[in-house]
């Protein structure tokens, strides 16, 4: 899937904004998360109240059919807010959103990042608002920054690097819902992320649809590698920095000396790989081979010999036997992956996928079972091999009992222990980075205590 169709991060729909406010609900990946950042200042700088706006997500059917029942719920919750959908859903089938009674407007993925269209939508504007607005996304040559002032939990940041997609896997949908590439110039991105730092983000995720992709549209035709090479030069004041999911045959080799040699860039690299077998990998139109994705892995823990690697993995393609699955199986233990996502393999209309001769939902269902019995396999491995070591994290979320969530430099989720107010009180607040020692895990997460606390 594209990193579009990466949910890294998402748990789910997204909800966000004040009673009386225009609120956000966002579905799938960060590159949404991030565009909802965006709306958020365009509806309030427009002065756009009592309103819901639906962000949606087209990576799979259930992904939709989410969306419309939280549209039916919101309305049901709020009978005189304005619901205005949005999103890659939106934009591939808006006549579909727009048969919903529930539903006021529709905006297309371009629209839904233009101030003009939320001061149409909040009547200050000379003409009213259509209830359709969705454009030619294929037309979109272009895309530029868009600066936001933060995020709802702001020590950790999105920033979009580029739009769209140039390939065309037999599966996705998205790039119907994107367009095609169109890269954010260097200088718009450094921008965004010294503003980010300056109010107080600690780790910037960069994001995209195909992030490996970036620049090939751009003067000069900057690779992903010397984008980030700048950008930490640039900003010498961000801590962390990472990146969304990346296409192991588009690594340039500026990017692959980062990764041995940049402290800043954290050692988690997320890798769009969908399948293990050489004749899926080419029925689903990928660039990359089994051993192209096995040899990335090799050489990138060769020079990183702490990373550990994500993955997202489909079960269950068109005219997959039980040998070219089991090949995608073994590729957990080829590549030494950690932190699967995996995706029972959904037939969306108008892919080429979806005119070839389909597995039966059953098989589909019981191979993703399998693949993400053996991702959590890996993640056990990797959770029970941390315990006594140390590490930083990033604490995301202080809660009621004074136990804290965050994430480690290698994405782990970690829950940390209470902390007396003598112990590092300063980074012991969202927003600190925070020297840890695992002491524990549990099935989804490691537990840790400040490393001071340990060793005392």
């Amino acid at each position: 899937m594209s990193d579009a169709a990466d949910v890294a991060d998402m748990t789910g729909p997204q909800q966000t904004g004040q009673p009386g406010e225009t609120q956000l609900l966002t579905f799938g990946c960060r590159l949404n998360a991030f565009e909802t950042e965006v709306m958020r200042g365009h509806a309030s700088a427009a002065g756009l109240t009592d309103a819901i706006i639906v962000n949606t997500c087209a990576v799979t059917a259930e992904a939709e059919r989410q969306a419309r029942q939280a549209i039916r719920k919101a309305r049901r919750a709020n009978p005189a807010a304005r619901i205005i959908v949005t999103g890659c859903a939106a934009q591939i089938a808006p006549a579909k959103f727009a048969a919903m009674t529930e539903v006021d407007h529709v905006i297309g993925n371009e629209e839904k990042l233009k101030a003009e269209t939320f001061a149409a939508l909040s009547g200050h504007a000379l003409e009213a608002p259509a209830r359709v607005a969705v454009a030619d996304i294929m037309g979109v040559k272009e895309t530029a920054g868009h600066l936001i002032a933060g995020f709802a939990e702001r020590c950790r940041a999105f920033v979009e690097i580029q739009q769209g997609c140039d390939h065309r896997c037999t599966f996705c949908i998205i790039p119907f819902g994107r367009g095609n590439n169109r890269s954010v110039p260097v200088g718009e991105i450094v921008t965004q992320v010294r503003n980010l730092v300056a109010g107080g983000v600690r780790e910037i995720v960069l994001t995209g649809v195909d992030i490996t992709g970036y620049g090939a549209d751009l003067p000069g035709k900057p690779t992903l590698g010397q984008l980030v090479r700048r950008l930490l030069n640039l900003v010498p004041d961000l801590p962390r920095l990472r990146l969304s999911s990346i296409d192991v045959v588009e690594i340039d080799e500026t990017l692959m000396d980062l990764i041995g040699d940049e402290e800043r860039l954290m050692p988690h690299l997320h890798l769009s790989l969908q399948a293990g077998d050489d004749m899926i990998l080419k029925r689903m139109k990928r660039r990359h081979s089994r051993a192209d994705a096995v040899r990335f892995c090799t050489e990138a823990r060769r020079r990183r010999p702490d990373l550990v690697f994500g993955a997202d993995l489909i079960a269950g393609f068109p005219t997959e036997t039980e040998e070219m699955f089991a090949n995608s199986l073994a590729l957990v233990e080829d590549c030494g992956l950690t932190f699967l996502h995996v995706f029972p393999y959904s037939a969306r209309s108008g892919t080429p996928a979806a005119r070839m001769p389909q597995l039966r939902g059953d098989i589909r269902r019981e191979r993703a079972a399998r693949l993400r019995a053996a991702g959590q396999a890996a993640q056990q491995r990797y959770f029970a091999g941390q315990l006594g070591r140390t590490a930083q994290v990033l604490v995301e979320k202080i809660e009621g009992d004074g136990s804290a969530f965050g994430h480690s430099d290698h994405f782990a989720p970690v829950r940390l222990a209470p902390v007396c107010s003598t112990i590092a009180p300063q980074a012991f607040i969202a927003g600190g980075i925070l020297d840890v020692r695992f002491t524990a895990h549990a099935d989804t997460h490691l537990i840790a205590e400040p490393a001071i606390a340990a060793a005392a």
